[in-house]
């Protein structure tokens, strides 16, 4: 067996008020073109959505919305979403949501970083994607 290191160590910000103090901190470690993405109408209800846009507007980031997301994203919803990261030079995907928001934006940040269409790559040619736009998530619980 070939010798390796494997690493994955997620940082989880929990709690209230948590948004609020770990989202500027995490903000100072990208580019300015962010993609706020995200699903239906219960992020403007409960306000989350004012929440998140003065945060990043306070912290100076071009905000670039992606909404819409619906359950079990569609391959055509992807590409959306792919085609806005690379027509506006999204540096940070920011996915508020649930799982099929976080899984959506986590194709997009690949598809956003290759010609290629993803499908084909993975499926037909046997390869998977090696770049990827930066995601941090931000879970309705």
């Amino acid at each position: 067996m070939k010798e390796f290191v494997y690493e994955k160590i997620p940082k989880v910000y929990f709690g209230e008020g948590a948004l609020k103090k770990a989202l500027p901190e995490e903000l100072k470690k990208v580019g300015n073109n962010v993609m706020f993405a995200f699903g239906g109408g219960s992020i403007k209800r409960t306000g989350l959505y004012d929440e998140v846009i003065a945060i990043l507007k306070e912290n100076g980031k071009n905000v670039v919305e992606f909404s819409g997301i619906m359950s079990n994203p569609t391959y055509q919803k992807v590409q959306e979403g792919a085609k806005l990261a690379k027509e506006n030079q999204v540096d940070f995907i920011l996915a508020v949501g649930g799982g099929s928001v976080i899984d959506c934006c986590k194709i997009v940040s690949a598809q956003a970083k290759s010609e290629e269409d993803i499908w084909k790559m993975e499926f037909e040619n046997r390869k998977l994607p090696t770049e990827f736009i930066p995601c941090n998530c931000v879970i309705i619980g």
